[in-house]
């Protein structure tokens, strides 16, 4: 028996590949990429438009200014 890595370039390959396994022909072993993890913050840039970000600027200043004076 060989192990060998593959790189899936085509989403039906998979198909084939868990048809291959139904058949009890291989076995699929899954594991981790090495690529490294993207900060959630690198992943988020860019899913606010720059009006909605200045529009929640805008209300947050005015909440911290609501508990800034006096009551």
């Amino acid at each position: 028996m060989q192990t060998l890595t593959i790189t899936v370039t085509d989403t039906k390959v998979l198909k084939l590949l868990e048809d291959l396994e139904s058949l009890q022909l291989i076995r699929v072993l899954k594991k981790e990429t090495d690529q490294p993890k993207q900060k959630l913050s690198e992943r988020l840039y860019g899913s606010l438009s720059d009006e909605q970000v200045k529009k929640m600027h805008k209300e947050l200043l005015q909440m911290r200014n609501e508990w800034d004076r006096g009551i």
